[in-house]
């Protein structure tokens, strides 16, 4: 069972490593008790005794105070920071058939509408979503020249 703890002590390091999401890191620790107990000799029923009250009392006490000293702020990506823009149609955007392009600030993207209607090329769109690589779009309004 040594070597079994190890493995799970070495994959929730990985695992932590890799995300940094505050989860593995309590089971690495779970982990690190129980290969423990499990070199004194401990049978299978108490190493997953002291893993899971290692893991357990660990992520109880310790996640809140973590959370606060590394607060998770959301920085928007360049692609967020696009909502609310206007761009224009390149290529005509048919949805049911996942086709349209929408030039925007020099940038090509792949678009939808929102609601569903084929959109022209040419026309002005304001961007609404990011769905992944593709823009949620709906027609800009027209507005029409006032008369003096």
């Amino acid at each position: 069972m040594v070597i079994f703890w190890l493995v799970i002590f070495a994959a929730a390091l990985i695992l932590e490593a890799a995300t940094f999401a505050l989860v593995s890191v309590w089971f690495a620790a779970g982990a690190l008790g129980a290969l423990i107990a499990a070199a004194l000799g401990a049978n299978i029923t108490v190493q997953l005794i002291v893993f899971s009250a290692l893991a357990g009392i660990l992520l109880i006490f310790t996640r809140p105070l973590l959370k606060k000293l590394f607060p998770n702020k959301f920085i928007p990506t360049n692609s967020e920071l696009e909502i609310g823009k206007t761009g224009v149609v390149i290529e005509a955007i048919n949805s049911p058939l996942g086709k349209g392009r929408v030039r925007l600030g020099g940038v090509d993207w792949a678009a939808v509408s929102a609601d569903g209607e084929s959109i022209s090329e040419g026309e002005s769109v304001i961007i609404k979503e990011i769905r992944s690589s593709r823009v949620v779009v709906e027609r800009a309004e027209q507005k029409l020249p006032q008369k003096q």
